[in-house]
């Protein structure tokens, strides 16, 4: 999986922008949870090379990078949740699940 690492604000107006031409996958992760290791490699294990055409996905790491999350949250309207999943189209979120909830087939059935 390509992961683009989320690392910059301004990285969310680009993740609106780009989105308006194709789905954009945000995985929010902490690094400090076992619950979002476990949903980050049920994620990669289903991972096809050719998703990447369908999506473009990117990593934020919440321990190094929380006050983007809460970025996310203002921009998106999608409450803070680790691990979380959101896909933005068209500059807004239309869809997140997190924890348990993250699921392959449904974060492919959006997109």
């Amino acid at each position: 999986m390509n992961w683009k690492k989320l690392t910059e604000s301004t990285q969310i107006e680009e993740i609106k922008a780009l989105s308006t031409s194709k789905p954009v996958l945000i995985f929010k992760h902490s690094t400090r949870c076992s619950v979002s290791s476990m949903s980050l490699d049920r994620l990669l294990r289903n991972w096809k090379t050719e998703d990447g055409e369908r999506v473009v996905p990117y990593f934020l790491d919440l321990i190094a990078f929380r006050s983007l999350s809460n970025q996310i949250e203002a921009e998106f309207g999608v409450p803070h949740e680790s691990p979380q999943v959101i896909i933005v189209r068209n500059g807004r979120a239309v869809y997140d699940n997190s924890h348990f909830g993250i699921s392959y087939p449904e974060i492919m059935a959006q997109v």
